[in-house]
């Protein structure tokens, strides 16, 4: 009879020896042959033995593969969840940014049109209380001029009637005094007083202003709201159709045809540049000295051909179309009718790329407005420089 022994060697390995349990050295083989019934048995027993002992060793290795691959795969599920929790937080935080920088870039470009507005409406303001001084002071020039003159001419042997009423006869003192051909109002000169008990001229009093009123016509917004739902800057929806017939064609209708059409395809490929020139470079035709209201009381002008009019104009700015090198000098109205053309494109086009935030009544009258400018602008007027 044998039985299992383990030792280890040198290299720390466990060996399994058997041990022969049979005292008897006859109870062996010898030779080959047969041994006898009882050596049998004890053999079988010994193989069942070993052979039931290695499967249970097999079995509590496998099971204890089986918990260490466990326990790592539960670590590799939980590493997984943590990531996938940073993964969406982190786009949760890309999309909260990416939705504020829209915002901003959209609340940006409405102030900067806002503002633009607003420095257009003062300057037109600030341009025409100038105007008003200018002929306050024009007027009141004229009365120093008048009242010099009263004084200049009235001496003790031949006194002058205007200076001295009590020398005119009563029936002749009428409300109105000539001087020279100048017809000025007592009543509105703080030279003379008012005479009590006579009515004062009425005359000259000032109008309360007209206030500005407006109402949406139903088929232009009809059209607006048509549009609005396909935005595109093709002219083939009814709203862009209607403008392009009745403002940009005309707006952008100059004499040299040819040139007309380039600048209106260079507007609406948005590659049109617009800068002012400086008068050294201007092709000169006749020089003059324009007094303008400068820092120095004047400044020098040069009048040249308008290259879309063909007039002869004090042409201060000029244009390039596209990256082509040449350039076009163009008279003050011919960039007012260009100018407003581009201003109602960049509206369009802030419109499509979703940048104004107002709601469709506020668009369609702020396109309305800028409308109005390319008809205004189409007929001649324009803002100028006091500078």
């Amino acid at each position: 009879m044998r039985r299992d022994t383990t030792e280890k060697d040198k290299a720390g390995k466990v060996i399994t020896k058997l041990v022969d349990l049979d005292p008897d050295p006859k109870s062996r083989v010898e030779g080959g042959g047969s041994a006898g019934p009882p050596s049998s048995r004890a053999h079988g027993v010994l193989s069942r033995h070993r052979s039931s002992s290695l499967e249970i060793k097999e079995k509590e290795i496998r099971e204890k593969g089986s918990e260490i691959l466990t326990e790592q795969l539960d670590a590799a599920k939980k590493e997984l969840k943590l990531k996938d929790k940073e993964c969406e937080r982190l786009s949760r935080v890309r999309n909260q940014l990416e939705q504020e920088l829209e915002e901003l870039t959209a609340s940006l470009f409405e102030e900067a049109h806002k503002m633009v507005n607003e420095a257009n409406v003062k300057q037109a303001g600030a341009e025409k209380q100038l105007k008003e001084a200018q002929g306050k002071i024009d007027v009141l020039q004229a009365e120093v001029t008048a009242l010099k003159t009263l004084v200049l001419t009235s001496t003790p042997s031949s006194p002058n009637r205007q200076l001295h009423p009590q020398l005119q006869a009563s029936g002749a003192r009428g409300g109105y005094r000539h001087v020279g051909g100048h017809v000025r109002n007592k009543s509105a000169s703080g030279a003379f007083p008012s005479v009590p008990g006579k009515q004062e001229n009425t005359s000259l009093s000032i109008q309360p202003a007209a206030k500005e009123d407006r109402e949406i016509d139903s088929v232009l917004y009809a059209e607006f709201l048509m549009w609005k739902e396909n935005l595109s800057v093709e002219r083939s929806s009814a709203f862009l159709s209607r403008v392009y017939r009745e403002d940009i064609g005309p707006c952008l209708s100059f004499t040299k045809s040819e040139l007309s059409q380039l600048v209106q395809s260079a507007v609406e490929n948005n590659s049109l540049t617009i800068e002012p020139v400086a008068m050294s470079a201007l092709p000169m035709v006749k020089a003059s000295a324009v007094e303008c209201g400068g820092p120095n009381g004047f400044r020098a002008a040069i009048e040249t051909k308008c290259a879309l009019s063909g007039m002869s104009r004090l042409c201060r700015h000029r244009i390039k179309l596209g990256d082509k090198g040449s350039y076009y000098c163009i008279s003050p109205s011919s960039r007012a009718r260009i100018t407003a053309v581009c201003n109602f494109f960049t509206y369009i086009r802030y419109i499509q790329q979703g940048l104004v935030r107002h709601d469709a009544e506020q668009m369609f009258w702020e396109v309305m407005r800028l409308r109005r400018e390319m008809a205004v602008a189409k007929l001649g007027f324009y803002l100028t420089d006091q500078g």
